[in-house]
């Protein structure tokens, strides 16, 4: 019930952001609906269990990933996840795995492991150097905050950075800095070009103690 509530809450609050992309606000109003009905919520996030055998094996059969180079599923936001998913469905996204892999999915199977993943708990952790982990606290706060939130918790069109494993995000940060074609955001990009190795690393260290 509690997981359901505070499920329905987050999804009522992201289908109130203006200028919302047509498919995000397809998919906030089908998660709106799902999310106020315990029965609906409970078949769906079932379901989305059973059909996340897929993706289990990288990404956790609860969404925390097993490998600190593959990101956690879990708790971040179900209209992102959706939106995402069909980047790599329709080839907005590129990666030679998981684009072939997400359209083996159905389009239930993709809306039903949106709704489990953003249900389940994301675990953080702490980090072993407190040096680093001040520096990137005062970088996320000064650069980062704006747009992933105090808490790290992004919203439908942001990603949820809290939790998050860090070596991903040192890879990503990287990526957006080179401007490679997996991370072309000209945002992301923009801020990445300005930050130094040690920088990016410290951002690494903090972001992943967020909760």
């Amino acid at each position: 019930m509690m997981i359901r509530l505070a499920f329905a809450s987050l999804v009522s609050a992201f289908s109130l952001v203006a200028a919302a992309p047509a498919l995000a606000a397809s998919n906030a109003d089908r998660l709106h609906q799902v999310a106020g009905s315990a029965a609906e919520f409970d078949k769906a996030r079932l379901a989305g269990q059973k059909a996340a055998y897929f993706c289990a094996n990288c990404h956790g059969q609860d969404g925390n990933s097993a490998y600190d180079y593959i990101p956690n599923l879990a708790g971040q936001n179900a209209v992102y996840l959706l939106n995402q998913i069909d980047k790599f469905a329709d080839g907005r996204r590129q990666d030679p795995f998981m684009s072939g892999l997400i359209k083996l999915l159905k389009e239930d199977d993709r809306f039903n492991m949106a709704i489990y993943y953003s249900s389940q708990p994301v675990r953080s952790s702490a980090s072993g150097n407190p040096a680093l982990t001040t520096k990137g606290r005062q970088l996320y706060e000064g650069i980062c905050k704006a747009c992933h939130g105090a808490q790290g918790y992004g919203n439908e069109k942001i990603a949820r950075l809290a939790g998050q494993q860090p070596v991903y995000l040192k890879q990503a940060l990287e990526q957006y800095r080179l401007g490679s074609k997996r991370r072309n955001d000209p945002v992301m990009g923009s801020i990445a070009r300005r930050l130094k190795d040690y920088d990016i690393a410290a951002l690494a260290a903090y972001i992943p103690t967020l909760k």
